[in-house]
């Protein structure tokens, strides 16, 4: 590894103050906002760990997936977005606002990556979709392998959520009177098992293999409706 790849590894990630204090304004308003518009649940907030690094990982079906997850986590989260959010009006705004890392999700980003494992040697959490984007609706799609990378070299601990109730039609529901129910089913950490770095398999497949195992953690706290590719 050269030099300047080294420095750019070893370099820590630490937000702004300023950024820090708006993303706690916006947690805020997010908070006010899901418990006026929703009747939210978050069990298992007792498998968050109270210190050090770890990705979050979560099903992704609408717009309002990572605001809910970021609004209840007891602690602020890096997120790991779609570049294309950088270019919507409003989303933009949030975006820049919350200091969130943009990536290219149809060809290797090295810049995004780095950012990302820095986010992690720096002790911080990381908040991150297996499956690259929206689904619009409930169902699992198949999970990318990108996430199986920052796995492997960050050795951290993944966290599954599951999300329910917050589909494409939530907003329209909530202000016509109907309070939807929001569920952010925190499951146990775990790390990736050994017993799937299966030799006789082409690399490719392995790193499939591994991703598959992430979502079927996220699947497991889901009802069999949202669970989609992985429903097996």
């Amino acid at each position: 590894m050269t030099t300047a790849k080294t420095a750019v590894l070893s370099k820590l990630y630490r937000p702004t103050p300023q950024t820090r204090a708006a993303r706690e304004v916006v947690r805020s308003i997010f908070r006010g906002i899901y418990y006026l518009f929703s009747r939210i649940k978050s069990p298992g907030r007792e498998n968050i760990p109270a210190r050090g690094p770890y990705m979050v990982v979560f099903n992704h079906v609408s717009i309002y997936d990572p605001p809910v997850v970021a609004a209840f986590w007891p602690y602020q989260l890096e997120i790991l977005g779609a570049v294309e959010v950088w270019s919507r009006k409003g989303q933009a705004f949030l975006a820049r606002l919350w200091g969130g890392i943009p990536i290219h999700r149809t060809e290797i980003h090295r810049e995004a990556i780095d950012q990302t494992l820095s986010v992690l040697r720096s002790d911080l959490p990381l908040l991150i979709s297996p499956e690259g984007g929206r689904s619009h609706l409930p169902g699992l799609r198949k999970a990318k392998t990108g996430v199986v990378y920052i796995a492997e070299v960050s050795k951290v601990p993944i966290i599954p959520v599951g999300l329910t109730g917050t589909t494409d039609d939530f907003f329209q529901r909530a202000i016509h009177g109907y309070r939807p129910n929001i569920d952010v089913t925190i499951g146990q950490p775990f790390t990736l098992p050994e017993a799937l770095n299966d030799q006789t398999l082409p690399p490719r497949d392995v790193r499939q293999r591994k991703a598959d195992y992430i979502m079927s953690r996220v699947a497991a706290l889901l009802p069999p409706a949202y669970r989609g590719y992985y429903n097996v």
